[in-house]
């Protein structure tokens, strides 16, 4: 591993009652975070190589991890997200750099298939900012039951020379979605798309 990592979390939600109704089986969402080393911070860099081979990296473990705090199988994941917080010397592109070039084949692979584009944000902040992870079918990107987020934080993190790197995945969609569209059992997977 090339990306200095200073710790990791992994949250599990689950939703269990939703709107005042019991939600069957419940919605679960998982995400794997890592607090790394920034080796850009306070300077800039035409060459973001590092970065980008981190993100390959941080995909398959933050991918491997989220999925198995779930205890499913890679084919029962439904959709994914990815995103980073910059500490206050690094740059949105060193975010950009970790979650673009290569990051998402890896966390295909933890979560098969994954035919539609992975959600993303990135953002600049300090410690205790909340990171916002966006969500969304990972075979078909009009499903609109699963366009969704999540939010974690750490309470020490990122420091300045620091960047949070997260992967979430889900087993389902929102709780009892009634906003149309292509559901889930429908989608084809093929186009990443429907």
């Amino acid at each position: 591993m090339t990306a200095r990592i200073r710790k990791i979390g992994v949250w599990v939600e689950e939703v269990h009652v939703e709107g005042g109704r019991p939600v069957m089986p419940p919605t679960r969402k998982a995400v794997a975070a890592a607090v790394i080393q920034n080796p850009f911070a306070g300077q800039f860099a035409e060459d973001l190589e590092p970065l980008m081979a981190m993100g390959e990296e941080l995909g398959a473990l933050l991918g491997a991890r989220a999925r198995d705090a779930l205890g499913v199988r890679p084919h029962q994941i439904e959709s994914y997200g990815k995103a980073a917080l910059v500490g206050e010397n690094g740059e949105l592109e060193h975010a950009a750099a970790l979650l673009h070039p290569r990051m998402g084949a890896p966390l295909r692979k933890a979560v098969e298939k994954g035919a539609a584009l992975v959600p993303s944000s990135k953002k600049r902040g300090g410690m205790g900012q909340d990171l916002d992870i966006p969500l969304g079918h990972k075979d078909a990107a009009f499903v609109r039951s699963h366009f969704d987020g999540v939010e974690i934080r750490f309470n020490d993190a990122p420091r300045p020379d620091e960047i949070v790197v997260a992967i979430a995945v889900t087993d389902s969609g929102r709780p009892h979605p009634r906003v149309g569209g292509l559901e889930a059992k429908d989608a084809k997977g093929v186009d990443g798309l429907r």
